[in-house]
């Protein structure tokens, strides 16, 4: 084998070493605490969501809250089951009720 050959086999090899030690050190994020949400089947929370993720309520809910001292993060709130037409952005420590019956929430990472 050629010495060109080696060291551009080298190359794809430490190239993807890099990428594997790269793609485990980044990991999935998550907000720390709580989304609650409170429907006509019942309260319910969403402990420590994942950063991105569309997450589907149990129903339309009637208030989605991200008080003090449940999540780190914003959260956005959607009509619709699959995070489209968003009815609200809440900051820690904001709630938002009414607004039609929000049924997913994604957490901004």
């Amino acid at each position: 084998m050629s010495s060109v050959a080696r060291v551009t086999r080298l190359g794809v090899a430490v190239g993807a070493a890099a990428v594997l030690v790269a793609a485990s050190a980044t990991g999935a994020q998550a907000a720390t605490g709580q989304i609650l949400y409170f429907n006509s089947a019942g309260d319910f929370a969403i402990t420590n969501p994942p950063d991105g993720v569309c997450l589907t309520l149990q129903g339309p809910a009637q208030l989605v809250s991200n008080k003090t001292n449940k999540t780190n993060k914003t959260v956005e709130v959607f009509f619709t089951a699959v995070c489209t037409s968003r009815v609200a952005v809440l900051a820690p420590g904001r709630a938002v009720s009414g607004q039609g019956g929000p049924r997913s929430v994604r957490v901004i990472p």
